[in-house]
């Protein structure tokens, strides 16, 4: 990790705040080129990507009801108890998140509202790559059920036996074996075997993202992530702390962005230091570490807290005093008793999360994305008398003649 101060930490600072997840040309026309495939040939071209990528052999592209279920010999009882210790506080976290519908009057015979309504179907991508991730299939499944999505479908290239436990664990009955951006067209656009869904929503890599982006506006998506990205504010914790958990996250992915922000020198020194102890055999964190780990030394605790909401990192550790400061994250990790890894697992909050300073614009995955907020406006008489020259005054004054004419119509 290098150390920067002074003007080159401000450049170092502006450059991370213009980063977005460029798309690469090659992996963009590939998984263009896949996605109109399986668009048009279906299931022949979905079972010859999971062939060629997945290693699907003869197994069939669902996983059936009772493969699920006997997932769950294939794990041990320690690893059942904390799936259903996280989904729970997975649970009750989106359950608070949930909106509610209302009616309210906003004048006499005006009242407005809204409708919350859930999304139809969802497919729920957990990735089986490097890293097989069952806690995945808790944070995409879970706000679903909360939101009331009737169809919810998962994909995951070869699943592992506790994705698949994850899944059978909290009652998901329709689960495919693919992945890449083939999973992402079956999911858009439907084959033989797949029906189409409203929303695709989870991570992945690269030509997942890519397909995301292909399939856009023919299917809702969440949001485009890339690398994992952390930004740790301190000035006076542990050396350790903070370097355990710049290791944590530098080890998804060797081009993850771990960033350390403090106005302490001495500080800055040791968590390097401690840092390539930590990473010492870890491969992938140690060149995610070498390659784009920085510590950026600020010249007070006020000026750490501007680089880091200008960096708009998907993981933020700060300080309780300076918890009231954070105005853009993916999400946020309060104190030295919070390592960022709880989030990623267990306490509750989504650990899908927007990268490339899209923090700007939005937080993490949650049950707001499966639901729709539909407005409601019911008028009376009396209301439409109230209301009604205003409307037809503003709509005269836009030409527009039949907008006005629709509330004259009812006055006469």
């Amino acid at each position: 990790m290098q150390i920067l101060e002074g003007e080159p930490a401000r450049k170092k600072v502006a450059a991370l705040a213009r980063r977005y997840s460029a798309p690469d040309q090659k992996v963009t026309e590939t998984a263009r080129r896949i996605v109109a495939d399986v668009r048009q040939n279906g299931d022949i071209a979905l079972l010859r990507y999971s062939r060629e990528f997945d290693s699907l052999d003869d197994q069939p592209l669902a996983v059936s009801k009772q493969e699920l279920k006997q997932s769950l010999r294939k794990v041990s009882r320690e690893f059942t108890k904390a799936v259903e210790t996280a989904a729970c506080n997975i649970r009750r976290y989106a359950e608070w998140q949930m909106p509610k519908s209302w009616m309210e009057t906003m004048q006499t015979g005006l009242r407005v509202g809204q409708r919350v309504e859930p999304i139809d179907s969802v497919g729920c991508y957990a990735p089986g790559g490097r890293y097989p991730l069952p806690s995945t299939v808790l944070m995409t499944v879970i706000p679903a059920q909360v939101a009331g999505v009737k169809r919810i479908a998962v994909a995951s290239p070869r699943p592992a036996p506790e994705t698949l436990a994850a899944a059978a664990i909290l009652g998901v009955d329709e689960f495919y074996r693919i992945g890449g951006a083939q999973a992402v067209a079956a999911f858009a656009y439907g084959t033989e075997s797949i029906a189409p869904v409203a929303k695709i929503v989870g991570p992945g890599n690269s030509y997942v993202v890519a397909a995301k982006r292909e399939v856009a506006f023919d299917c809702g998506i969440d949001f485009l992530a890339g690398p994992t990205e952390i930004v740790t504010v301190a000035h006076k914790a542990p050396a350790a702390y903070v370097a355990s958990d710049l290791v944590a996250q530098a080890e998804h992915d060797p081009e993850a962005l771990p960033i350390f922000v403090t106005s302490s020198n001495r500080l800055a020194k040791e968590v390097v230091e401690e840092s390539e102890r930590q990473s010492a055999d870890n491969e992938i964190a140690k060149t995610s570490l070498a390659a784009n780990g920085v510590v950026l030394v600020a010249r007070n605790k006020r000026e750490a807290m501007e680089w880091a909401n200008a960096i708009g990192g998907e993981h933020l550790t700060v300080t309780a005093d300076d918890l009231k400061l954070v105005r853009s994250a993916g999400s946020v990790f309060v104190g030295d008793f919070s390592p960022q890894s709880l989030g990623d697992y267990a306490s509750g909050p989504n650990h899908t999360l927007p990268t490339g300073n899209v923090a700007r614009t939005r937080g993490g995955l949650s049950v707001l994305d499966y639901v729709k907020i539909i407005s409601v406006q019911q008028v009376s008489r009396t209301g439409l008398n109230k209301i009604g020259p205003t409307v037809m005054l503003l709509a005269d004054a836009e030409g527009l003649k039949a907008h006005a004419n629709s509330v004259r119509v009812r006055l006469k």
